[in-house]
């Protein structure tokens, strides 16, 4: 039975994956922020709880650590910690929103990664990283500048990392999901304008839910797509 670390899960898109993962029989942390929330859903799902702010160093160490104590190694990672930090013209928008969003959606995808990879390296066996982007990466929206520049970031930042841990067996890749109903999305999607807006560049004129993800999330972390670990991956991990 495989191990998996969910972050950002006490609820939302995260609280769905791990919920998902843990129904098909894979033994999950649930990594939050909001500790008492992490405890509720991995009590629920009989998974265990770790407290992780992703931005933080010390925070991601030791949640990693408390996680593989717990389960084993961590063969699936699913990145999905994020914030918005408002919707904002550009002209008004504060600089701490921008410095806020990039440390937490750009600095903890790379930290929580670095750390797991590190994990799923040693242990010789491969895994699989999900990463969770945005579609306003590829499309813009006016007033959340500052949520896109911090996404567009984690699509190369993934690329990066496919290349450099395919030779270990580590499939990496990310999706990048539009607008979808969650606690974090209530302000930009509470106004009627604001959601008629968003309607209206969706063809099926369907906002996500956290379900809608489920699928591809799963699809990605199955082991039927793993592959074997290279000879070459530590050498090539040390060397890149």
């Amino acid at each position: 039975m495989s191990a998996a670390l969910v972050t950002g899960a006490a609820s939302g898109i995260g609280e769905a994956i791990a919920t998902a993962l843990a129904a098909a029989g894979t033994r999950v942390a649930v990594a939050g922020i909001d500790a008492a929330g992490a405890r509720e859903v991995a009590g629920r799902i009989g998974g265990v709880a770790v407290t992780m702010a992703v931005s933080d160093l010390d925070s991601v160490a030791t949640a990693v650590k408390q996680a593989t104590d717990a389960l084993g190694t961590i063969s699936v990672l699913v990145n999905n910690a994020g914030v918005i930090g408002g919707v904002d013209p550009l002209a008004a928008l504060p600089y701490e929103a921008l410095t806020t969003v990039l440390r937490v959606n750009v600095g903890g995808t790379f930290l929580v990664t670095q750390a797991v990879a590190g994990g799923m390296i040693a242990a010789g066996k491969g895994g699989a990283i999900v990463k969770l982007s945005s579609a306003g990466a590829f499309q813009p929206t006016p007033g959340l500048g500052h949520y896109e520049a911090s996404k567009a970031p984690i699509n190369a930042l993934t690329r990066s990392a496919a290349l450099e841990l395919a030779p270990c067996g580590i499939r990496v890749n990310a999706i990048a999901p539009g607008p979808v109903e969650t606690p974090l999305t209530g302000l930009a999607l509470a106004d009627p304008q604001a959601r008629e807006a968003w309607l209206s560049r969706i063809p099926t004129r369907h906002i996500a839910t956290p379900a809608d993800l489920v699928p591809i999330v799963l699809l990605l972390v199955s082991p039927a797509r793993g592959t074997s670990p290279a000879r070459s991956c530590r050498s090539t991990v040390a060397n890149s």
